[in-house]
């Protein structure tokens, strides 16, 4: 943890949702007139997409969500690096066709590494490992913030299927696949994360999701229910939150469950505050 170069770790499993709390973070960034540098987690996979299928031919249940797919120790370093000094480097890496023309790269390739533009006021990593902690590397001591992103398993798989089929041209086959191989390191590596985060958002459909892998849509927002774990809830007004959005309510002395149509909403009233202290902790040292 850093008062002077504060870092936000947004953790969550493939399909999970993390690219839509990221989007809440970025609308608060720009309203409160925060700069911050991003690191996706997929920048930091150790291999490109040819050279992890041939991989896994010989190692059929390697997965990205195993962290010797991945350069751990090196995200760990950028994240001390960038606690201690402000500094430190990314790069991107092309999902699909729409990533690969937007940088310039081949699809399943990455970037080059760059440097961080100088002068931010904080990082925000988004990806699957940004809590880990093992024999390697312990991931969650220098974030300052860390947040879960844990919807229940089935709604996960579907968002996973439906994205990976509209958007990424995956068949439902292949996306079924990659989710029976995860799954030894989903429980390994995955689950434990949610230990160490100071907020969890689980998203709960209100609607039959039993057989994820012939769900024609995913459940909307209004057909949901979200439940907010806080690690620590002291100093959380509960009451305020309850009187602010509509349909909450507490279910346990650390948990309030919201409408999922809410959720934007009660994102924006509980992590704008949070931002805040930690971004004008940062300017008063200076």
């Amino acid at each position: 943890m850093s008062a002077r170069h504060p870092i936000i770790s947004v953790t969550g499993s493939s399909g999970a949702g993390t690219t839509s709390v990221r989007n809440t973070f970025e609308q608060i960034f720009r309203r409160e007139d925060v700069s911050a540098v991003y690191i996706e987690g997929d920048a930091f996979h150790a291999y490109d997409r040819d050279t992890m299928r041939r991989m896994m031919v010989e190692e059929p249940n390697l997965s990205h969500f195993a962290p010797r797919a991945n350069l751990l120790p090196e995200l760990e370093e950028v994240f001390r690096i960038y606690a201690d000094s402000g500094r430190g480097r990314t790069r991107h890496y092309a999902h699909d066709a729409v990533d690969a023309a937007h940088y310039g790269i081949e699809p399943g390739t990455f970037t080059a590494w760059e440097d961080f533009p100088p002068g931010s006021d904080l990082l925000f990593y988004e990806g699957l490992h940004g809590c880990v902690v093992d024999d390697n590397v312990d991931m969650a001591r220098y974030a300052d913030l860390k947040i879960g992103v844990v919807p229940v398993i089935n709604l996960e798989w579907i968002q996973k299927l439906h994205r990976d089929r509209s958007f990424r041209g995956y068949s439902t086959e292949a996306v079924t696949d990659v989710i029976l191989r995860r799954m030894p390191d989903y429980v390994q590596t995955i689950c434990p994360q949610f230990t160490w985060t100071d907020i969890n958002f689980q998203r709960v459909p209100m609607v039959d999701t039993s057989n994820p892998f012939i769900a024609r849509w995913i459940p909307t927002a209004d057909e949901s229910m979200v439940v907010i774990r806080f690690k620590d809830p002291k100093g959380i007004d509960f009451s305020y939150l309850i009187s602010m959005i509509q349909g909450s309510f507490m279910s346990r002395a650390n948990s309030i469950v919201i409408p999922g149509g809410k959720l934007d909403l009660a994102m924006q009233l509980i992590l704008t505050p949070i931002i805040m202290q930690l971004v004008e902790r940062k300017r008063r040292m200076a």
